[in-house]
């Protein structure tokens, strides 16, 4: 992670707080250093104050405390106009009586670059988003990909190092979503440009970012590349916000050589990797993700404590299976296995015994 001491950060927030009203913070205490060159998703429910951040990094909105830096020099100050940071909407912002051409040529033009130049610059990023053959039609005459590519452009021609996303595939249907992610990210890649995209959508920050900041209640609550998200959710919040994930309750009754022995609610006891919890007595919320659990006897490791599960529903969904169970007296408990030709189909009523691998199932934060 970049930090002050490698003196690597190209974005810098350093204990920045926002606040509308002067009593109630929408962003508390963030420090955060971005490195040249990285993807960096910002994700959270509304109101976590992800989109606040990446105004203030744009300059529409003003820091109410702490200091925002770009290459090592401080932008609290400076116009949104002159910070040279490309900005990608959901709304593409394009304007409706200026051919695609024109479009992406008028942000050079109010720069006072040359029109040969100009012209030059324009052709390079249509080719870019593989646009080169729409630069004389008008925006009403493109789809909604098309308008988003152009967006994209739009913020690729000025050659600015660093280009904001605000939830800029929100209005696409889903193949196009996935298919604009990867262009985006390979786009982003090809250039070396530093990239703060804001989004809601999970999979989506877990596809493309480097890291990603996952926000609620103005705080970030874990900075991590995907993976690591996703298997080592550090509490509750990130674990249920990120992918699905399976949750029970209950108490720690010890814990030892690294592992927690808990007492769910039901009586049954389980071992798990105590990671928010530190002794005996504490309560605690289980995290363990679906495709973790399993019901194959053999596959079951020697020693892993087992649970008894009643299966509820069956769903085929093609690649994979998804049953729901009931373990433990909760009947929203969720596996998935893979559609593959030894894998049995559960019906529902069956009674079944599941277990896992205490380090894939994780004690945290009640």
């Amino acid at each position: 992670m970049a930090n002050k001491e490698t003196g690597d950060a190209f974005v810098e927030f350093e204990r920045v707080q926002k606040s509308y009203d002067g009593e109630n913070l929408v962003v508390k205490d963030l420090n955060l250093y971005i490195p040249r060159g990285e993807f960096l998703t910002m994700l959270g429910p509304s109101g976590s104050g992800k989109t606040t951040c990446l105004m203030m990094l744009a300059g529409f909105e003003t820091a109410t405390h702490g200091d925002i830096r770009l290459g090592g020099q401080s932008i609290n100050n400076i116009p949104p106009h002159k910070r040279g940071i490309g900005m990608v909407f959901q709304n593409y912002a394009l304007f409706p009586h200026m051919t695609v051409a024109e479009n992406l040529a008028f942000p050079l033009e109010v720069r006072k670059i040359p029109k040969a130049q100009r012209e030059e610059r324009v052709k390079k990023v249509l080719d870019m988003v593989q646009m080169g053959a729409f630069g004389g039609r008008r925006p009403a005459q493109l789809s909604g990909g098309q308008q988003q590519r152009i967006a994209l452009a739009r913020a690729l021609v000025f050659e600015a190092e660093l280009v904001l996303m605000d939830e800029p595939l929100g209005a696409l249907d889903k193949q196009l979503r996935e298919h604009m992610q990867f262009e985006i990210k390979r786009i982003a890649d090809n250039l070396g440009i530093t990239v703060v995209y804001v989004t809601h959508d999970q999979t989506e920050a877990l596809t493309m970012s480097d890291r990603v900041a996952v926000f609620d209640d103005g705080r970030i609550q874990q900075l991590a590349p995907p993976d690591q998200l996703y298997e080592a959710p550090e509490n509750s919040f990130v674990a249920q916000f990120i992918g699905e994930n399976n949750t029970l309750e209950g108490v720690v009754k010890e814990i030892q050589n690294g592992v927690a022995l808990v007492q769910l609610d039901s009586g049954d006891l389980i071992d798990a990797k105590p990671v928010n919890v530190t002794k005996a007595g504490e309560r605690t919320r289980v995290s363990i993700r679906p495709e973790r659990v399993e019901y194959n006897k053999e596959r079951l490791q020697e020693g892993a404590h087992t649970l008894k599960a009643e299966v509820m529903e069956f769903i085929y969904m093609g690649d994979i299976f998804r049953t729901r169970l009931r373990v433990a007296g909760k009947d929203d408990f969720i596996i998935k296995t893979r559609n593959a030709p030894d894998q049995v189909r559960l019906q529902p009523g069956t009674q079944i015994e599941i277990g896992w691998l205490p380090e894939d199932c994780r004690a945290l934060d009640a």
